[in-house]
């Protein structure tokens, strides 16, 4: 398992920006994730990305909450 380092003030101007964006509801903000913490900035991999989607669709409440909260978690 690779450890990223993230400095907190990157994360919590990323956090920020995808806390004001509701275009296209969870779908997009999941999309946006997958953008910029993937395939962007690299913070975490596909295949992290990935398991920790799917374990979200699986648990009740809001799939993108809950991925963002992981996602911080790992962090």
């Amino acid at each position: 398992m690779n450890v990223v380092t993230i400095p907190f003030k990157d994360a919590l101007k990323f956090w920020t920006k995808l806390g004001f964006i509701s275009f296209g509801g969870p779908a997009g903000q999941i999309a946006i994730m997958h953008q910029e913490v993937v395939e962007r900035r690299s913070w975490i991999s596909e295949n992290q990305f990935l398991r920790a989607l799917n374990f979200c669709m699986l648990l009740p409440g809001p799939e993108a909450q809950q991925l963002a909260t992981y996602i911080g978690w790992r962090m």
